[in-house]
């Protein structure tokens, strides 16, 4: 790979649906500030999608899904044994954000505390902190 890996924003979802063990995924993100770390934990034996990768809490309380867009690139880089490291971003409008950098860069919030902002009509980002992120191989 040519260049360092980009850190990068990442949607998470699957916030409504409860925990296994009965805890609320959403209450747990509202007791996430800023910065703390996150924990993502690839699940190959998802029966929905085996390249889903599940989001957790620093209290361990998983909080939701990457969306499935970002799960196969980043699942990928995992594999290959780049270092993958996360922090919780925030909040917006019932979005949550995780921040990821990679190979030993720790994640940083960015340098302002605004949420990406999505086009109402395609439901894409429209902050170039965000997208377009760099051109991906196929897995």
């Amino acid at each position: 790979m040519a260049g360092a890996l980009q850190a990068m924003s990442l949607a998470v979802v699957g916030a409504q649906h409860p925990n296994v063990d009965g805890s609320d995924r959403r209450f747990e993100i509202l007791l996430c500030p800023p910065g703390e770390p996150i924990e993502l934990r690839p699940e190959p034996t998802n029966k929905h999608d085996p390249l889903a990768i599940a989001v957790y809490s620093a209290r361990g309380v998983q909080i939701g899904y990457l969306s499935a867009e970002r799960c196969g690139r980043i699942g990928q880089l995992m594999r290959l044994g780049h270092e993958v490291q996360a922090i919780f971003q925030g909040m917006s409008q019932g979005s949550t954000w995780i921040r990821v950098a990679f190979d030993g860069e720790a994640p940083a919030l960015p340098s302002s505390s605004a949420m990406p902002t999505r086009d109402q009509d395609h439901g894409e980002s429209i902050d170039d902190r965000f997208y377009p992120d760099e051109e991906w191989p196929d897995i």
